[in-house]
């Protein structure tokens, strides 16, 4: 098998992991409070990075008061944000429909990077722009649909959105690079100190977890977030950025064929046509910067929006 062919086999085992985590959130909904899900997913996680870390040989580097407000916030948002949003709208909506909104991520870097830093668009960013705007609008507007497909819902998955957004526009803030295995580590660390206490106040342990929840949580934790980490960066490793921007097409495929195998949900023409308007922003992303999109939200770890 070529280099590249592996590469690629990696970086489409990465992104569908991505999508299953929209599975897994919508099984830990259905058992656990948002923040207890999150603060036991980065508890699980944090050692297996520090394990990581270890076996590598990578070291900390010193860091200054002004980085370590950054990290915080960055866990904060990109971290503890995402996971407790995405939970909580995925107690209103299809996992369907939050597979759909996660994939405008790449877009949404894009729009928040133009409207906060004042960057310059590409006319193919703002084609992307729109054609996310109108997939997102596709499955949150549906004249006659019934309850199931929650506009709240929606909504917060789209915030889970924008925090990971602005992960990435924080992580342009770093004036000291760090390597992505320290990042992801600082990120589940933190991501639990600032899960934790809010967690407590959720008073799990009184009843309500059922074990599916809980297995998901280990899930989340270990696979997509340990796993894909790894399967990102062996792919990113042996193809070009342009290349690899491209396979972040992969994760929200992935989340929607996973919905309906796997949690039996049904897919409509709506989730169709807004899933296709995603794909074709993510394209038109991708030849607007010709550059490697590393898909720090998901992973918690540096990405090239940092990097230009």
């Amino acid at each position: 098998m070529s280099k590249h062919i592996q590469g690629y086999l990696f970086l489409t085992l990465a992104m569908a992991l991505v999508g299953s985590t929209v599975v897994a959130s919508k099984i830990i909904a259905a058992g656990l409070p948002p923040f207890t899900a999150t603060a036991l997913r980065f508890a699980l996680a944090f050692p297996v990075f520090l394990l990581l870390m270890q076996l590598t040989g990578t070291r900390w580097p010193k860091l200054d008061r002004s980085t370590w407000v950054i990290l915080i916030l960055q866990a904060g948002a990109g971290s503890v944000g995402y996971t407790t949003l995405l939970i909580s709208g995925l107690r209103l909506t299809p996992a369907t429909d939050a597979g759909v909104i996660i994939g405008t991520l790449p877009v949404v870097s894009a729009a928040i990077a133009i409207l906060v830093l004042g960057e310059r668009p590409h006319r193919f960013t703002l084609l992307a722009i729109v054609l996310a705007a109108a997939g997102v609008l596709t499955i949150a507007i549906r004249p006659g649909g019934n309850g199931v497909h929650s506009l709240a819902g929606n909504a917060l998955i789209l915030a889970a959105v924008v925090c990971e957004g602005l992960f990435i526009l924080l992580n342009k803030k770093l004036k000291t690079p760090i390597q992505p295995l320290v990042l992801s580590t600082l990120m589940t660390g933190l991501g639990l100190a600032v899960a934790v206490i809010p967690a407590l106040f959720e008073r799990a342990w009184t009843g309500g977890m059922t074990a599916g929840s809980f297995w998901a949580v280990v899930y989340y934790a270990v696979v997509p977030t340990v796993g894909g980490f790894l399967l990102w960066y062996a792919g990113a490793a042996r193809v070009s950025g342009a290349e690899a921007a491209l396979f972040t097409a992969v994760a929200p495929v992935s989340a929607v064929l996973l919905a309906v195998v796997l949690l039996g949900e049904p897919i409509s023409f709506n989730q169709i046509a807004g899933i296709a308007c995603v794909l074709l922003a993510v394209l038109g992303l991708g030849l607007s910067r010709g550059i490697s999109f590393r898909p720090s939200g998901f992973f918690s770890r540096k990405s090239p929006a940092s990097e230009r």
